[in-house]
């Protein structure tokens, strides 16, 4: 072996022969017990960032060691290619989506490879391909067909200069994301999945996800947001006719309420823009709002006052104003809530600015006066106060005593419900999957007949004009009626990306051409025993797959509820933040010694952030991996922070990896003398390396099993040729190869080992090695620590004592003076009184 690993020559000999043998293409037909390893794919943007390359090697050596563990593992990748990145990239470059996409897979299907990552490519996918897409499509119409698909009239955000549709996310302060235009309040005719059919499913499952993190699970269990409270009304008070329904959480507080509010949309805020312009002009105000929790919380709380009063359910003198407001949604809950400043932030924001009363209702404390103080909403526990026949309950029994007063009279019922809204899958644009429906005046709206499929997206669109190419093609659109033949128009709107990663991890498992899977075979890999992504898709993308998998079997397509046995987040790769002079953001290459390069003027260091490329503090993984090979980004990946945990990028890091992979490199190639004689301390150590590699590999604790491997790799540096150490050596090399696996094949080949370490079992364990036979004994005089010294473990207590009174330290200590009392604590200490 020469003394130097040349990593760039080895890593392109190793991953051709990966690449050659089919190494680690997954066969359905095996009969070892099976391990589905699954890293979130990746949206094809044009080059992989170091998060990726974090998140792909702590999968890769998962998916590695249960390979070694006697596992048929399948270890997909694919793309998750559908979006609007292509089409802006389309309106601001002039290419088509399509090319744009494919040319941005083809560069980082390339950047992974050099990785080494033990990837089946066989399984390759791409959601932009008809033959990915055309199989959702079948799958919509069974969904549709199941009666889990419908289509109604729904308020969407409204970009006026896109012309599309913006998921709440795509709005900020008010504005489209892209086009920084005043977004508007919109009603489409929409296509929706009843998710919330699901909901109850949805939440009760994650109590069974248990190898999921616990913050997860609890922001699921939010989003979805059962809530048990109480639907009632308050009657009409002249010249209002109609009684306006509320549903609330808090029916405890429903004494110290001082006006009902409704959403813009209500139809009593209606009839009164119909007669007020100043309610109208109001209203197109709120429209102009966001939707999302976190902006609803946020923005300032308006509040128009109708002029209308509704009578307090206790008591018909009692009326309350009602008042349009901002913060509520007619698609939550019934459009209007019962506003109890005291007790709700929003509510008191209202209140504050219109004057309205603030009535305590729960008492803090001895805090018990009705007027309340202060600008922030008390929300917690206490007793009920002023509040008639509730006084001195406590939260929980008023609630339970107003919905029995409601039922009881007639005005109200105890009710669940839930956050969580019907999924709206219909988006205003070209780059997504076609939604398979003909819309027929005579006929209505009909499935595309499956023998149809795919319904193929259009090559020859422009987008020269802002909007949805497909909605004015010239003839893709236009098609008889599959029911009467007659003259009928394509849906234009497609899919939510979200559908597209809702069901791709079962297409990897089962890939047949004429369906999207074979049950079958799909269960024998599902579900996901290893699922692992960043947090930030916590809600949503993981939300809608078990939604989707559970409406598969619903309508008897598959017997799996949770797609996702374990699921791990991993921590986000940063880097300091620099700025020019200027104000502008450099990237770490125009930086040298606090100074710009290219200026020579001093550089503003800021935090250390989450890699991006709007702060431009992106290290590009393909110079790293030029100059130091794909092993030592890998180490460097594993090695530095728990996994879980952010991990700061350092120059001074991967310089110790490539360090760590040469020195291992030379342990390897020191093994030309055997020696002689047995070193039973190295021997145990290694199988107690073995061991507690393998345990931290499963607990997905990477930085432990690297440092274990560094205590090993230390005493075979230390010890003498013996067989042992030859062992140890073989050892720490297949250990080691999940991390570094073209160190590690080039060094099993240069050592004489037939086939492949990739192939290679893990090594095993004599649990008697296991087993600590000696045990340190620690002796004190006079409760002070004097000597430590070795004993087998349960050696009687004469031979200890007799022992430690002989010690040198011990009869320094005690300068010929009996003790006059020692106390035997076994396979502990001694203490010995002076």
């Amino acid at each position: 072996m020469t003394s130097r690993f040349n990593a760039l020559k080895a890593d392109a000999h190793w991953q051709a022969v990966w690449e050659e043998r089919r190494t680690f293409a997954a066969d359905a037909a095996s009969t070892k017990p099976r391990a589905y390893v699954l890293e979130m794919f990746p949206y094809p943007s044009g080059k992989i960032h170091m998060g990726h390359v974090r998140n792909y090697t702590m999968g890769d050596v998962l998916a590695r060691y249960r390979r070694m563990t006697g596992h048929e593992v399948l270890h997909p990748m694919g793309w998750d290619a559908f979006g609007m990145p292509a089409e802006n990239a389309a309106m601001e470059k002039g290419v088509h989506p399509g090319n744009w996409t494919r040319q941005n897979i083809a560069t980082m299907k390339a950047q992974l490879k050099r990785l080494g990552f033990a990837l089946d490519w066989t399984r390759e996918l791409a959601t932009c391909e008809p033959d990915y897409y055309g199989h959702e499509q079948a799958l919509f119409l069974d969904l549709f067909a199941g009666g889990l698909v419908y289509r109604k009239e729904s308020s969407v955000n409204w970009d006026p200069v896109d012309m599309t549709v913006l998921a709440n996310e795509q709005v900020i302060d008010g504005r489209g994301w892209r086009s920084g235009a005043v977004v508007e309040k919109r009603k489409l005719n929409q296509w929706f999945l009843k998710i919330t059919d699901f909901a109850d499913e949805l939440l009760d499952g994650l109590s069974s996800l248990d190898q999921w993190p616990d913050k997860v699970r609890l922001m699921q269990e939010n989003w979805i947001g059962r809530s048990k409270g109480l639907t009632f009304r308050f009657d009409p008070v002249a010249p209002l006719t109609a009684p306006i329904e509320v549903y609330s959480t808090r029916p405890d507080t429903i004494f110290g309420a001082s006006f009902v509010a409704i959403a813009a949309d209500h139809p009593v805020a209606r009839e009164v823009a119909a007669r007020d312009t100043n309610a109208a002009t109001f209203i197109e105000r709120c429209k102009a709002g966001g939707t999302t929790a976190a902006e609803l919380d946020t923005q300032e709380k308006l509040g128009f006052d109708t002029g209308y009063t509704v009578a307090h359910p206790f008591d018909a003198a009692w009326t309350l104003p009602v008042y349009i407001a901002n913060f509520v949604l007619m698609e939550y809950g019934t459009g209007a809530v019962m506003g109890v400043p005291a007790h709700d932030q929003r509510d008191l924001d209202l209140a504050r600015k219109y004057g309205l009363d603030v009535t305590r209702v729960v008492a803090e404390g001895d805090q018990t006066d009705a007027v309340f103080e202060g600008d922030t909403a008390y929300t917690g526990p206490g007793a009920i106060v002023n509040s008639r026949f509730l006084d001195g309950m406590d939260v929980e029994q008023a609630k339970a005593a107003v919905i029995a007063r409601a039922e009881g009279e007639g005005w109200g019922k105890g009710s669940t419900v839930f956050r969580l809204r019907d999924w709206g899958v219909s988006r205003q644009r070209y780059w997504g999957t076609p939604i398979p429906i003909i819309h027929c005046d005579a006929c209505g709206a009909v499935p595309v007949p499956k023998d149809q499929l795919p319904v193929v997206l259009p090559d020859d669109v422009s987008f020269a004009i802002p909007g949805n190419p497909l909605d004015r093609h010239p003839t893709w659109k236009y098609v008889p009626c599959p029911t009467c033949s007659g003259e009928a128009v394509r849906e234009t709107d497609t899919l939510d990306t979200f559908v597209d990663s809702s069901w791709y991890f079962i297409r990897f498992a089962s890939q047949p051409k004429d369906r999207p899977f074979d049950r079958a075979e799909a269960e024998k890999w599902l579900p996901v025993a290893q699922y692992i992504g960043g947090v930030e898709h916590a809600i949503l993308h993981l939300l809608y797959a078990r939604f989707w998998t559970r409406a598969l079997k619903h309508i008897g397509q598959l017997d799996i509820a949770e797609p996702f046995a374990g699921l791990f987040t991993q921590g986000m790769v940063t880097h300091e933040t620099y700025k020019s002079a200027e104000g502008l953001w450099l990237g770490p290459d125009d930086v040298e010694g606090g100074i710009e390069v290219s200026t020579g003027q001093p550089v503003t260091v800021g935090r250390v952030e989450k890699m991006s490329k709007s702060k431009k503090n992106t290290i590009d993984p393909e110079p790293i991996v030029d100059q130091y090979g794909a092993d030592a980004v890998r180490w460097f990946m594993l090695s530095d922070s728990p996994p879980e945990r952010d991990l700061p990028w350092s120059e001074a890091g991967i310089d110790g990896a490539w360090r760590f992979v040469q020195r291992l490199w030379r342990l390897v190639g020191s093994e030309d003398d055997a020696g002689e004689g047995e070193n039973i301390a190295l021997r145990k150590l290694s199988h107690r390396t073995t061991a507690g590699v393998a345990e931290a590999i499963e607990g997905l604790q990477f930085n432990k099993a690297v440092a274990l491997l560094y205590t090993l790799a230390n005493a075979v540096e230390k010890a003498a040729p013996s067989p042992d150490r030859r062992d140890a050596v073989a050892t720490l090399l297949r250990l080691a190869s999940p991390m570094v696996p073209h160190l590690a094949e080039e060094a099993w080949a240069a050592s004489g080992q037939s086939g492949l370490v990739a192939n290679a079992p893990w090594p095993t364990v004599d649990p008697a090695m296991l087993v600590d036979d000696e045990v340190t004994i620690a002796i004190q005089v006079n409760g002070k620590l004097r000597d430590t010294l070795m004993f087998a473990k349960g050696a009687p207590r004469e031979e200890v004592e007799a022992a430690a009174l002989a010690s040198d330290k011990i009869a320094r200590t005690l300068d010929g003076k009996p003790p006059r009392k020692v106390i035997v604590v076994p396979d502990r200490l001694v203490n010995i009184v002076a």
